[in-house]
């Protein structure tokens, strides 16, 4: 019976499953990086190249325009050097966060373009986009200042720099002429201030031998009578 127990007690042992492979032995699992598209890394140079090389970046709104006003816009806009960017926002928007333009980040939803220009021409630009009502102006960012679309028109508004230098000039010469008169001022009125003695010495000299005289002649005959 003792024998028989063992037997049981055998075959009813509980045998544990081999140990798992260890982990050092197990290649590790690397997680694939998925490169940046070819196009996405072009576009994304162009942003940057635009921003850099762009004194006046205008963001508008975008809604559907035929493709004749939409080209004949373009070649508007191109004869006052002002060029046509239409850019997607998944791009635009990374590099405005890290930059000085990231207060323009507002401006980006939806289906937007750029109107960027090396120089600032506001007043034209705002000339052709008044023809255009599909194209609706939000703001801008003109001279690293960022204005909003009254801000942009209050801007057109402003005297150009050869008026401004014109009349900057103007002022000087005037406050210069005006110096020059008010230092000359105190010279001319003592001169004719001295001139006016002069003439007040010159004058009262004479009446003064004037009276002598007549008073010489009027003792004269007076002496000669009492002679007699």
């Amino acid at each position: 019976m003792h024998f028989e127990r063992q037997k049981l007690m055998a075959v009813t042992e509980y045998i544990a499953p081999k140990p798992a492979v260890p982990e050092k032995c197990i290649t590790p699992y690397i997680k694939a990086v998925k490169e940046e598209n070819g196009y996405a890394k072009l576009l994304r140079w162009q942003v940057v190249e635009t921003f850099r090389e762009s004194k006046m970046i205008a963001v508008c709104q975008h809604n559907f325009t035929p493709s004749e006003e939409m080209l004949l816009m373009k070649h508007r806009l191109r004869k006052h050097n002002i060029q046509v960017k239409f850019f997607p926002n998944e791009i635009v928007r990374p590099y405005l966060s890290v930059s000085k333009y990231k207060n323009l980040l507002p401006l980006f939803v939806g289906f937007n373009l750029m109107l960027v220009s090396p120089e600032i021409k506001v007043k034209e630009m705002l000339r052709i986009l008044k023809n255009v009502p599909q194209i609706n102006l939000l703001g801008a960012c003109i001279d690293d200042t960022i204005l909003s679309k009254q801000g942009v028109i209050n801007y057109s508004k402003l005297p150009t720099m050869e008026i401004t230098q014109g009349q900057v000039v103007g002022t000087l010469s005037l406050l210069a002429s005006q110096a020059c008169a008010l230092l000359q001022h105190s010279s001319v009125q003592l001169t004719a201030l001295l001139d006016q003695y002069i003439k007040q010495q010159s004058g009262g000299a004479g009446e003064t031998d004037r009276k002598a005289g007549e008073g010489q002649a009027e003792l004269g005959p007076a002496k000669s009578s009492a002679g007699l």
